[in-house]
């Protein structure tokens, strides 16, 4: 079984910043697409950012300019550091990553609890 875990959420004001972290444990032979997602009340799930094991990265737009994604590979781990933020950016986050236990194992899609961010005066 593979488990991600999330952390950094929490409550912050407009134009503050918070930097989300998530940690794949776990049977993992390899993890190919990390990403994180988010779904505020009333909404549909939405990709926010991805990142390759290569490094390639791909933000939605409302992301660019003011979100970054990154992984340590040796960690198994992902972050999302948010600047700028917005209330509109008030949502549940999401971790996400393709993962398969053995190297003739197919990739799976593995979700996180999700951590809270809101952004709120």
């Amino acid at each position: 079984q593979v488990q991600l875990v999330e952390s950094g959420g929490g409550l912050v004001q407009p134009g503050g910043s918070l930097r989300l972290s998530c940690a794949a444990s776990g049977s993992i032979f390899s993890i190919n697409v990390m990403g994180w997602y988010r779904q505020a009340p009333g909404k549909e799930r939405e990709l926010v950012a991805a990142i390759t094991s290569g490094g390639s990265t791909n933000y939605a737009d409302n992301a660019k300019g003011r979100f970054t994604i990154s992984r340590d590979n040796a960690k198994n781990t992902v972050y999302l550091q948010m600047n700028s933020l917005k209330p509109e950016d008030t949502a549940v986050y999401y971790c996400n990553a393709d993962s398969r236990r053995a190297w003739f194992d197919r990739y799976r899609q593995i979700w996180g609890q999700g951590t809270l961010v809101t952004v709120s005066s």
